[in-house]
């Protein structure tokens, strides 16, 4: 049984800064890509930022310049840490990742269970 958990939302003020975590637990044999989407209320799902196993990196256009994706493989952990927040931050904050599990003939996406981010004042 793979499980992602996030960690590290809550309620931040306008130009703070938050650090998310997401850990993989369960019998993984390998992780692609890993990636931190978020849905506001009313809104579709949206990428936020993706790190692939190599380490190459993409971010949304709104967050570019103030988030920083970066994980750890040893405790198959990825982090999100984003500056500067701003209202039209606030969502519900998810990890994803693409690996191949115990039991599985191929590489299949995985999500966490989310993690709320609120910014305001």
């Amino acid at each position: 049984q793979v499980e992602l958990v996030e960690s590290g939302g809550g309620l931040v003020q306008p130009g703070g800064s938050l650090r998310l975590s997401c850990a993989v637990s369960g019998s993984v044999f390998d992780i692609n890509a890993m990636s931190w989407y978020r849905q506001a209320p009313g809104k579709q799902r949206e990428l936020v930022a993706r790190i692939t196993s190599g380490g190459s990196t993409n971010y949304a256009d709104s967050v570019k310049g103030r988030a920083t994706i970066s994980r750890d493989n040893g405790p198959k952990t990825v982090y999100l840490q984003i500056k500067n927040l701003k209202p039209e931050d606030t969502a519900v904050y998810y990890c994803n990742a693409d690996l191949w599990s115990r039991g599985s003939s191929d590489y299949r996406d995985y999500w966490g269970q989310g993690t709320q981010v609120t910014v305001s004042s």
